[in-house]
């Protein structure tokens, strides 16, 4: 009986990480950043999450490399995405929930596609934006 209580015990503490990855705790869900005119630089249509990698000027000029994450294909494709919604080189504006820690990562909102077309994201895309956010 001891045994099989500390196999549990240690069978959940390996997995708690794994049920903790799946949350927005990371991202600052109160405030969209809007990001205009950003190319695309890669596009992965992956689990366990689609990945969008993209170039965008700051207010100085100089271009920052950031990365965005949305749900799973299975979760995206139901609003709309396919595996060839976004290709490199693609000029987009993208509204994301930036990370807490001020890196250049985020939780997709959503992106507008060069003909004014809307992709949303599974899981935070519905929240909608409050004033501009960032350019």
């Amino acid at each position: 009986m001891k045994l099989w209580f500390i196999e549990s015990l240690a069978l959940l503490m390996i997995c708690t990480p794994v049920f903790a990855h799946h949350g927005s705790t990371a991202y600052d869900t109160n405030k969209v950043v809007v990001l205009k005119g950003a190319t695309v630089t890669k596009y992965v249509w992956a689990n366990p999450h689609v990945i969008i990698t993209f170039d965008v000027k700051d207010e100085k000029g100089n271009v920052q490399h950031w990365s965005a994450e949305a749900g799973t294909p299975q979760a995206v494709v139901l609003s709309g995405w396919s595996k060839t919604s976004v290709q490199p080189g693609d000029v987009i504006s993208v509204y994301l929930f930036q990370s807490k820690t001020g890196n250049l990562v985020g939780r997709l909102n959503k992106i507008v596609l060069a003909d004014g077309s809307e992709l949303r994201d599974s899981a935070l895309g519905y929240k909608e934006a409050e004033g501009e956010g960032k350019k």
